[in-house]
């Protein structure tokens, strides 16, 4: 497959591109040893149906796929990371070619009429497809624009209104940081998600509470990693806690979590990456190398994660992107692989 992309430096740009994302599907597994998804099952997990996808997988369609596709598959196709960039590139270009060849009020690759000066086509940005409707309609659709004017000018006076009022409730005293400024625990002051809550309990809390485990073991700690929350880890919680002047109650909640995770980026190693990989490899996006190695690859799925979740695309897990990871963990569909080659510890099957 790889011949064949080099044999086409004159194809366009988006057969270029297609041919590329149908080498990352062929190729899937087969570094790893695992078994290549299914188109279905891919589509699935991607939010599209399978016959975009499809068409998205062959150079000989004119539909190519979008930016946000397209990294998704490199994801979740685990690619070579020195592919991304190519691809995005690829991207783009085909929507500027696309934008050339089209001509003036004709069809675009999707049948929609399109008026002069409009974008469409896969790599647009989000609403042009709605430039291209409002178009359709002439000098109807202009009239109707104008007369609905005046409503969006009054909703947008109405949202700016609101909106100042919930800027001014962010920067009260005692929201987000402590009023006196006093240095201490990490507060995220703008997020929609709240730290969850670990307990002692004799069931497998699975990932988060194996991310618990190797953030204690940064901090010097001797604790299993089994995902059961267990006396060791509670004793082990509760000496913490005493030592950062926490309520020493052997839960771990939004005091204790954001005194535990700090920020690491490529060139940190060890237990700390350990539960960021843990945390990566469990949110749905594709796999991610459980190493405790900080690599580039790591610093990709990252990326990735941020983009996905409107976080600041920093490729680095600060306390926001560890606390979108621990929100959005995903249960096993089934005993997942470290307690089926161990077995339940003896502390869990009482």
């Amino acid at each position: 497959m790889r011949e064949r992309e080099d044999r086409a430096p004159d194809r366009a740009s988006g057969a270029r591109l297609a041919l590329v994302l149908r080498r990352w599907w062929e190729e899937a597994g087969s570094a790893s040893g695992g078994a290549r998804p299914t188109q279905q099952a891919l589509a699935a997990r991607l939010g599209i149906d399978q016959t975009t996808l499809s068409r998205y997988l062959n150079p000989k369609h004119p539909l190519n796929a979008p930016l946000r596709v397209v990294e998704a598959l490199h994801a979740q196709l685990r690619a070579p990371a020195a592919d991304l960039e190519p691809a995005r590139a690829l991207c783009r270009a085909a929507l500027e070619e696309s934008s050339r060849q089209r001509p003036a009020g004709g069809r675009s690759a999707t049948g929609l009429v399109e008026q002069p000066g409009t974008t469409s086509g896969a790599c647009a940005p989000t609403g042009a497809d709605d430039t291209v409707r409002a178009g359709r309609y002439g000098a109807w659709g202009r009239l109707r624009s104008r007369r609905l004017l005046p409503a969006l000018v009054a909703s947008a006076v109405v949202l700016a209104f609101a909106a100042g009022i919930a800027v001014h409730a962010l920067l009260a005293p005692g929201h987000g940081v402590p009023a006196d400024g006093a240095p201490g625990a990490f507060r995220v002051t703008e997020s929609p998600y709240e730290w969850p809550l670990l307990r002692m309990r004799k069931e497998d809390q699975y990932t988060r509470a194996r991310a618990l485990q190797h953030l204690l073991n940064a901090y010097g700690y001797y604790v299993r990693t089994d995902g059961f929350f267990g006396e060791e880890t509670r004793d082990a919680v509760m000496d913490f806690q005493r030592k950062r002047h926490l309520v020493s109650d052997g839960k771990v909640g939004p005091d204790t979590w954001p005194e535990l995770v700090r920020t690491v980026g490529p060139g940190s190693s060890g237990h700390m990456v350990l539960a960021v990989q843990e945390l990566l490899d469990n949110v749905g996006q594709g796999g991610t190398v459980v190493s405790g190695r900080f690599s580039a690859v790591t610093a990709d799925d990252l990326r990735f994660f941020q983009r996905t979740h409107h976080l600041p695309v920093t490729g680095r897990a600060d306390p926001d992107t560890w606390l979108a990871l621990l929100v959005r963990q995903r249960p096993p569909a089934s005993a997942p692989a470290y307690q089926r080659s161990t077995g339940m510890p003896p502390s869990a099957s009482a």
